[in-house]
């Protein structure tokens, strides 16, 4: 077989899967967890033999007209979001197999969630951007589900604003598409397959497509001001809110934003244009105000959702600097930022999950009494905050450099924004961490006599994302060598 007919296969597996997993009826649930993390970590070990040996070329599977193909490649940039799709997955669903005994309607669940994998490695092998849109869209049509699961009002609502922002995002995309598509800024080129001669239409007709693609996409990163739907999709059980906040959803947002800005347009037809201080601006204002709501939010998961916010706009930070250190930063964010994001989350689920609390004045002196669990949630903190020598100050480091780089005035405040959110950060977070551990009097102890850690497929999965914290920050050299032949267009 063709190996890029393997790109194929990646995507289709788990799309099948939950298909099949649909019409299965199965008469124990070990039953199903058993198919379901079977198609999980096959499609992973299939993606990660690709990633070693990457197929050449495109794959096209439809021919629309001479310039519009539906076409899969995996290029650089694709590898490393494959990569981190596919590393997370396994370990998400091991999470969920025991987060959702407690949600019902688990067989419908887990088709969705099973689908999604299938989707969102869609996203990352697009070749174009009419395909990247095409995966972006039915990404938002399997993860409504997940959001909606437990169909009561406050899922319902949420469910309807999620969709109501998607639907916005993509009409802006869509405009953005109309632009590029006649003028030959389709096609995934590093460096941008948009000619500087667009046929009949003004640079600043064009620079605004560009806002209108930056936005559009930009929903699904959470960017202002069309961050309203994240905080409330935390409704969803948290296998789903960790699958929003740190691996599918939100990614699928800025690594479309990284390839209309150096794929398609290209950020040398952008770089010291008006249109890259409107997004660079956009940017900062939601580093700042995520850090700002994460310290007044008193519901963990609503917390966590306006840090995902913040954080998902450092990255964007470093896309709009339009410079290949600046990409740098941006993909060690995306990669770093997932695995400590979804760590968090599913600390914050285990919590739930074992003591049906919610909120910040709810968890004193679980500490204690959880200290895998809370000791895993301090460490993924400091990493957030980018305290060394965790990853989070590893692409914090090369983002802050990037911008000092440039200095212009822009790229200085984005360092200062960096410092502000930082030390929220550590204001929201050990708000919950110190309490926990040092509780101070007037608190219930005979009501933590039943806490307790979790069991092994929640903490398997926590351990797993700590040594990968712990191991990128001590260890990134080999993975910053290879996104930096991303950036210099070497891979």
């Amino acid at each position: 077989m063709h190996s890029l007919n393997w790109l194929l296969i990646i995507i289709f597996l788990p799309l099948v899967g939950g298909l099949v997993l649909s019409v299965l009826r199965f008469k124990r649930r070990l039953y199903r967890e058993v198919f379901v993390e079977g198609v999980v970590i096959a499609t992973s070990i299939l993606t990660y033999v690709l990633l070693y040996r990457p197929p050449l070329g495109s794959l096209v599977l439809l021919q629309i007209t001479d310039t519009i193909q539906f076409a899969l490649k995996m290029d650089g940039l694709a590898r490393v979001f494959a990569g981190l799709i596919a590393g997370l997955w396994p370990f998400a669903t091991l999470f969920a197999f025991q987060y959702m005994t407690h949600e019902g309607k688990e067989n419908t669940f887990f088709v969705f969630y099973t689908m999604t994998f299938g989707v969102t490695l869609g996203v990352a092998c697009s070749a174009n951007a009419f395909t990247l849109y095409l995966f972006y869209e039915l990404l938002t049509l399997v993860t409504l589900p997940l959001v909606m699961h437990a169909m009561d009002a406050a899922s319902i609502k949420a469910g309807m604003t999620y969709i109501k922002y998607s639907i916005g995002g993509a009409a802006f995309g869509f405009v953005a598409l109309v632009f590029l598509l006649p003028n030959g800024g389709n096609e995934f080129i590093y460096g941008g397959s948009l000619p500087f001669k667009t046929l009949g239409v003004s640079k600043d007709m064009m620079l605004l497509a560009y806002i209108f693609a930056f936005f559009g996409f930009g929903v699904k990163a959470a960017v202002f001001p069309f961050q309203g739907w994240l905080p409330k999709a935390s409704v969803a059980p948290t296998p789903v809110t960790a699958l929003l906040h740190a691996v599918a959803v939100v990614k699928s947002g800025v690594f479309a934003v990284m390839r209309i800005t150096y794929y398609c347009f290209g950020a040398e037809y952008l770089r010291g244009t008006w249109a890259q201080s409107v997004v660079m601006i956009a940017a900062l204002v939601t580093i700042l105000f995520g850090s700002i709501q994460g310290v007044r939010e008193q519901h963990i998961k609503r917390r966590l959702a306006y840090s995902t916010i913040s954080n998902l706009s450092y990255i964007l930070f470093g896309v709009t600097l339009m410079t290949p250190a600046g990409l740098l930063g941006g993909i060690l964010h995306m990669v770093f930022h997932g695995v400590i994001k979804i760590t968090l989350f599913f600390c914050a689920g285990a919590i739930m999950f074992q003591t049906h609390k919610e909120y910040v004045s709810e968890i004193t002196g679980f500490g204690k009494k959880m200290p895998l669990v809370f000791g895993i949630f301090t460490i993924a903190s400091l990493s957030i905050m980018g305290v060394p020598p965790f990853n989070g100050f590893v692409s914090k480091w090369y983002l802050a450099t990037a911008a000092m780089k440039i200095g212009t005035p822009l790229a200085l405040i984005g360092i200062l924004f960096l410092l502000i959110s930082g030390l929220l950060a550590a204001i929201y977070l050990f708000n919950i961490i110190m309490p926990a551990f040092f509780p101070i009097g007037g608190f219930d102890n005979e009501g933590l006599k039943k806490v307790h850690d979790p069991n092994w497929y929640m903490l398997v999965p926590l351990l797993v994302f700590t040594i990968a914290m712990i191991g990128f920050g001590i260890k990134s050299g080999p993975l910053v060598e290879f996104v930096e032949k991303i950036v210099n267009g070497v891979i």
